[in-house]
């Protein structure tokens, strides 16, 4: 499962509604792929079709939406929103991954 933080869900609802997706009906479609100076990084976006090898979790009052190739490095993490000083944009607390780069938009396992 993909947790989701308040400040993650307000967000969403809010870029939801920007993009012109209905939150009621759309989600967060989360991904691994390969790259990025760890070796892979996530993808992040919105969608309102499920794939065939897709996973569905809600949390939160957001829906998620994972393949199942990228769930086995994404189980556990929690989805946030960080609008620091130090960065703005969601961020992922990934427990499976054992080196993260400065930027943290790539890990290693």
């Amino acid at each position: 499962m993909i947790s989701v933080t308040e400040t993650a869900k307000q967000k969403a609802i809010s870029l939801m509604k920007e993009d012109g997706t209905d939150p009621s009906v759309g989600f967060i479609r989360v991904g691994v792929k390969g790259g990025g100076c760890s070796g892979l990084s996530y993808q992040l976006g919105f969608d309102t079709k499920m794939k065939e090898d897709d996973k569905m979790f809600e949390d939160n009052g957001i829906k998620i939406v994972v393949d199942k190739k990228s769930f086995l490095y994404l189980v556990g993490t929690t989805l946030d929103y960080s609008g620091g000083l130090n960065g703005k944009g969601f961020t992922f607390n990934n427990p499976n991954a054992s080196r993260t780069c400065g930027c943290g938009e790539s890990f290693a396992v």
